[in-house]
């Protein structure tokens, strides 16, 4: 599908909250289960503990979005990095439950919306930058799923993107109007 033209910067938002989540869920489905809990090193998070964290900031931040502070109270981030759901159908529930949240919370907004201030941590924050920090917060989270499930999966790997030695072809796609760059 085209890249939909867009001037309005909520809809384009969303968009990319989607393509985003769309990577992941990607990324992950190409991953065994045992895979999803595998970490390089001592250092490193699996892609579920990826999954937990991301889906305790969604929940913290999107949660009455406009009215509460995105760092709710009951928060434990660091409970984030610890044991993630025993089961992918259980990691996925999380998950799902964090973007539920995420899309209930802008797909309501108008462009108006955008210069209301809302509060993370006790920082005031236009919605406006409070959207552009999140977007920020999972490209960088989503691109460390796709990082691990690329390598675990090794020679297996199904591209998500413009599989090497395909930019020419991938490009006369886009340009026909057949794919998008998104």
């Amino acid at each position: 599908m085209a890249l939909q033209f867009t001037t309005s910067y909520l809809e384009d938002s969303v968009t990319l909250f989607r393509y985003y989540k769309t990577l992941a869920d990607k990324a992950m489905a190409q991953v065994s289960d045992e895979q999803l809990a595998a970490v390089l090193d001592g250092e490193m998070n699996s892609i579920a503990v990826v999954v937990k964290h991301m889906a305790g900031n969604m929940r913290s931040r999107w949660t009455d979005f406009l009215t509460a502070d995105g760092e709710k109270p009951d928060r434990d981030r660091d409970a984030e990095f610890t044991t993630p759901p025993a089961t992918r159908d259980a990691l996925l529930a999380t998950w799902e439950e964090g973007w539920r949240a995420l899309f209930g919370a802008l797909e309501p907004l108008s462009e108006a919306d955008t210069s209301r201030t809302v509060k993370i941590r006790g920082e005031d924050h236009s919605v406006m930058q409070a959207i552009n920090r999140q977007i920020a917060h999972y490209a960088y989270h989503v691109g460390q799923i796709v990082f691990l499930a690329k390598h675990l999966k090794a020679s297996d790997w199904r591209s998500l993107s413009v599989p090497r030695g395909q930019s020419a072809a991938f490009t006369e796609r886009v340009q026909s109007g057949r794919a998008s760059q998104r």
